[in-house]
Protein backbone atom coordinates (compact mmCIF):
# COMPACT_ATOMS: atom_id res chain seq x y z
CA UNK A 1 0.00 0.00 0.00
CA UNK A 2 1.48 3.65 -0.92
CA UNK A 3 0.92 6.21 1.68
CA UNK A 4 0.29 9.78 0.63
CA UNK A 5 2.27 11.70 3.48
CA UNK A 6 -0.01 15.01 3.19
CA UNK A 7 -2.57 12.73 4.59
CA UNK A 8 -3.68 13.67 7.99
CA UNK A 9 -3.82 11.53 11.05
CA UNK A 10 -6.93 10.61 12.16
CA UNK A 11 -8.50 10.01 16.01
CA UNK A 12 -10.16 6.42 16.42
CA UNK A 13 -11.61 5.10 19.49
CA UNK A 14 -10.76 1.84 20.79
CA UNK A 15 -14.24 0.23 20.60
CA UNK A 16 -14.03 -3.53 22.29
CA UNK A 17 -15.49 -5.85 20.21
CA UNK A 18 -17.10 -8.14 22.25
CA UNK A 19 -18.82 -5.58 24.50
CA UNK A 20 -19.38 -3.43 22.06
CA UNK A 21 -17.89 -0.62 24.60
CA UNK A 22 -16.26 2.37 23.86
CA UNK A 23 -13.78 3.20 27.18
CA UNK A 24 -12.83 7.02 25.85
CA UNK A 25 -16.59 7.71 24.34
CA UNK A 26 -17.95 6.73 27.84
CA UNK A 27 -15.16 9.03 29.76
CA UNK A 28 -16.16 11.74 27.76
CA UNK A 29 -19.83 11.47 27.93
CA UNK A 30 -19.51 11.05 31.85
CA UNK A 31 -17.11 14.41 32.47
CA UNK A 32 -18.79 17.92 32.57
CA UNK A 33 -18.97 19.62 29.26
CA UNK A 34 -16.40 22.68 30.32
CA UNK A 35 -14.22 19.49 30.77
CA UNK A 36 -14.83 17.73 27.82
CA UNK A 37 -14.57 20.62 25.34
CA UNK A 38 -11.44 21.33 26.69
CA UNK A 39 -10.51 17.18 26.12
CA UNK A 40 -11.36 17.47 22.68
CA UNK A 41 -9.28 20.50 21.84
CA UNK A 42 -6.56 18.73 23.13
CA UNK A 43 -7.66 15.85 21.00
CA UNK A 44 -7.60 17.87 17.78
CA UNK A 45 -4.25 19.54 18.54
CA UNK A 46 -2.60 15.80 18.85
CA UNK A 47 -4.02 15.07 16.13
CA UNK A 48 -2.77 18.00 14.71
CA UNK A 49 0.43 17.78 15.46
CA UNK A 50 0.64 13.33 14.09
CA UNK A 51 0.41 12.18 17.59
CA UNK A 52 3.50 14.05 18.78
CA UNK A 53 3.57 16.64 21.73
CA UNK A 54 6.21 17.24 24.06
CA UNK A 55 5.86 17.26 27.82
CA UNK A 56 3.50 18.48 29.55
CA UNK A 57 1.23 17.51 26.97
CA UNK A 58 2.05 13.40 26.41
CA UNK A 59 3.87 11.69 27.95
CA UNK A 60 5.75 8.21 27.09
CA UNK A 61 4.51 5.62 29.11
CA UNK A 62 5.95 2.21 28.38
CA UNK A 63 5.75 0.44 25.05
CA UNK A 64 3.91 1.89 22.67
CA UNK A 65 1.49 3.50 25.00
CA UNK A 66 1.73 7.21 25.20
CA UNK A 67 -0.45 9.51 27.82
CA UNK A 68 -2.19 12.34 26.29
CA UNK A 69 -2.14 15.14 29.78
CA UNK A 70 -5.75 17.46 29.97
CA UNK A 71 -5.23 19.54 32.97
CA UNK A 72 -8.54 21.70 33.82
CA UNK A 73 -8.76 23.83 36.76
CA UNK A 74 -8.57 20.30 39.50
CA UNK A 75 -9.27 17.55 37.42
CA UNK A 76 -6.53 16.11 35.54
CA UNK A 77 -8.12 13.90 32.75
CA UNK A 78 -5.67 11.20 31.63
CA UNK A 79 -5.97 9.63 27.55
CA UNK A 80 -3.81 6.57 26.89
CA UNK A 81 -3.26 6.33 23.36
CA UNK A 82 -1.27 4.87 20.44
CA UNK A 83 -0.15 5.80 17.11
CA UNK A 84 -1.08 2.65 14.28
CA UNK A 85 -0.67 1.94 10.38
CA UNK A 86 -2.43 4.19 8.48
CA UNK A 87 -1.85 7.30 10.50
CA UNK A 88 -4.46 6.32 13.11
CA UNK A 89 -4.21 7.98 16.69
CA UNK A 90 -6.00 5.42 18.88
CA UNK A 91 -7.36 6.34 22.25
CA UNK A 92 -7.51 3.11 24.17
CA UNK A 93 -8.69 4.38 27.80
CA UNK A 94 -9.50 7.45 30.05
CA UNK A 95 -9.17 8.28 33.55
CA UNK A 96 -9.05 10.72 36.17
CA UNK A 97 -5.82 11.44 37.60
CA UNK A 98 -6.11 11.56 41.24
CA UNK A 99 -2.71 10.72 42.41
CA UNK A 100 1.07 11.79 41.94
CA UNK A 101 1.72 8.10 39.99
CA UNK A 102 -0.32 6.32 37.48
CA UNK A 103 -2.19 4.09 38.99
CA UNK A 104 -0.89 0.49 37.78
CA UNK A 105 -4.30 -0.96 37.09
CA UNK A 106 -5.00 2.33 34.87
CA UNK A 107 -1.63 1.46 32.65
CA UNK A 108 -2.72 -2.09 32.73
CA UNK A 109 -6.44 -1.73 31.38
CA UNK A 110 -4.89 0.62 28.41
CA UNK A 111 -2.04 -2.12 27.71
CA UNK A 112 -5.09 -4.73 27.13
CA UNK A 113 -6.77 -3.03 24.76
CA UNK A 114 -4.06 -2.11 23.05
CA UNK A 115 -2.69 -5.91 22.71
CA UNK A 116 -6.78 -6.52 21.63
CA UNK A 117 -6.25 -4.26 18.69
CA UNK A 118 -2.45 -5.97 17.60
CA UNK A 119 -4.25 -9.34 17.67
CA UNK A 120 -6.73 -8.18 15.52
CA UNK A 121 -4.74 -7.58 12.92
Amino acid sequence: MIYNENEEYKIVFYKDILTGRIPVQEYLDQISEKDRVKVAKYIEVLRQHNGVLDEPYTKHIRGKLRELRVDFARNRHRIFYFTFINRNIVLLHAFLKNTPAIPESEIIKAENNLIKILNRK
